[in-house]
């Protein structure tokens, strides 16, 4: 469950050429793979970036066209996965998408952007020509499942919840602009990793709880970060002593973030002998969403005129608002 997630951004250099937006990018991409990433993603339609277009079929490829077959070659020699979006021509229509390549080079699968945003003042053209994609797929990599979004997808909640019904642990995001603070609340809303790959400056890795652990910038265009896919976020409610016996009895194979604004903390295990349901069944706690969850079943037979019933949560008896004695 555990993975090295690298990310990069463009930092704003584009050139007039596909040819020269990829050569700049897989240079990124060489400097990230030189990190020894399980998974790298890179900006949306980079190659495309401020090339002069009337139409997405100038600047489109075939899907295995030269961008994914460079991709593909350093996927394959840095056994790892890659997250390279491109403009796609398939079935007669170009689409916006990411393509994953798997760590022997393979397409593992391709998402196609949902929501493309209008390039025309009537809203009968979108990007030029981009067909919306019909679904938000999930991909199950040998270190967890992952959903990926693109760009004006940030403005359209429910293909975010969407995914987390899924039960995805990282949602990557390639986009031609920064996202600021909705992509923080999708995390902290969710509770999955959010990495973006932008063209701007600001490609940034979220944790579950709405943080920003790492980012790039104008200068450094490149950053790397060792997360856990076996993680939890709880509630403080019921739980005030959890994080202190855990750090007791697990001193650094633990990694425990407190947002105590939120009233939520966080479990990453570092050991690879330590799971999430191993800590949850030696100090009995339960996910935020769960203690939500309870709150609602209650709530509805309230609403029904009926008596909630009781419920047997893993806490018992503990203090609510203050650790055990």
């Amino acid at each position: 469950m555990k993975a090295r997630i690298a990310t990069v951004c463009q930092a704003g250099r584009f050139y007039s050429l596909v040819e020269k937006n990829r050569e700049y990018v897989m240079g990124l991409l060489d400097l990230a793979l030189r990190q020894k990433p399980d998974l790298v993603c890179l900006p949306e339609a980079f190659t495309s970036a401020s090339v002069d277009s009337t139409s997405c079929w100038d600047v489109a490829e075939s899907v295995y066209g030269p961008t994914i077959n460079a991709a593909a070659e350093r996927a394959k020699a840095g056994k790892c996965y890659i997250i390279c979006p491109v403009l796609t021509k398939r079935n007669s229509k170009v689409w916006n998408s990411a393509v994953i390549l798997d760590r022997k080079g393979e397409i593992l699968g391709t998402y196609d952007k949902l929501h493309p945003v209008t390039s025309s003042s009537n809203y009968t053209v979108f990007e030029k020509g981009i067909t919306p994609g019909s679904e938000a797929h999930v991909f199950d990599l040998d270190f967890g499942r992952i959903g990926i979004q693109i760009c004006f997808d940030v403005g359209f909640p429910e293909s975010w919840k969407q995914l987390s019904k899924k039960d995805v642990r990282i949602v990557f995001w390639p986009s031609a602009y920064n996202g600021g603070f909705p992509l923080q609340v999708y995390a902290y809303l969710h509770h999955y990793w959010i990495v973006s790959s932008v063209r701007s400056d600001r490609s940034r890795i979220v944790d579950p709880c709405g943080r920003i652990l790492a980012e790039t910038d104008w200068h450094i265009n490149v950053i790397c970060r060792d997360i856990n896919l076996d993680f939890m976020v709880a509630h403080y409610d019921f739980n005030y002593s959890i994080p202190d016996k855990i750090m007791e009895r697990f001193p650094g194979q633990v990694e425990v973030r407190s947002y105590m604004d939120d009233a939520h903390f966080l479990l990453e295990p570092r050991d690879n002998g330590l799971t999430i349901e191993r800590l949850q069944s030696e100090f009995k706690f339960e996910t935020t969403f769960l203690y939500h969850e309870r709150h609602r079943r209650a709530y509805r037979l309230i609403h029904k005129g009926k008596k909630p019933r009781t419920q047997k949560a893993a806490h018992g008896e503990r203090p609510q608002y203050a650790k055990e004695e």
